[in-house]
């Protein structure tokens, strides 16, 4: 079964960066993705995370959606399924930001991907990676074409060893 990936986008790094865009694609193909309009006390912002994902503090106020809504409409798309990430570590805390911050549960699961990951994927992940992307040419550093990407590379891995 090829998992659901989720990829999240930040304000910078560290305990007080905050989640400003978010992308999911399921594994029937189906994706959702938003930009988040950070919430009041939302502050930090590294000029290093706006060049990197090409998004401004401008285009979230202007373009992003209200955490209660991202918070919704993930709930309603993630129908209590799970959710995988490959950097979990953070993404998890940011995604517990904008729930925390929208005030409503968060109804389904996020893990890490490497639980479900064989040794063989694991082993060749990085240089599929990096095929994959190469062949794909979606930009980086967003969350949409992230999670296609680690998608992509899940299935060629799985299928390699199959």
């Amino acid at each position: 079964m090829i998992p659901h990936i989720i990829d999240i986008e930040a304000s910078g790094f560290g305990s007080t960066s905050y989640p400003i865009e978010i992308g999911i694609i399921l594994n029937s193909g189906e994706t959702y993705c938003s930009l988040i309009k950070p919430a009041s006390d939302w502050t930090h912002w590294t000029l290093e995370a706006e060049k990197a994902h090409k998004i401004s503090r401008k285009l979230l106020q202007n373009k992003g959606k209200i955490v209660q809504e991202v918070a919704t409409e993930l709930n309603e798309f993630m129908r209590k399924q799970t959710v995988y990430s490959d950097g979990w570590a953070v993404d998890k805390p940011w995604l517990i930001e904008l729930f925390s911050a929208a005030k409503i549960p968060l109804s389904f699961s996020i893990s890490p991907l490497e639980f479900i990951l064989n040794e063989y994927q694991m082993e060749n992940w990085h240089n599929t990676k990096d095929k994959v992307i190469q062949e794909l040419k979606l930009p980086r550093h967003r969350a949409s074409s992230d999670a296609l990407i680690i998608q992509e590379t899940y299935k060629r891995t799985l299928g390699a060893h199959s």
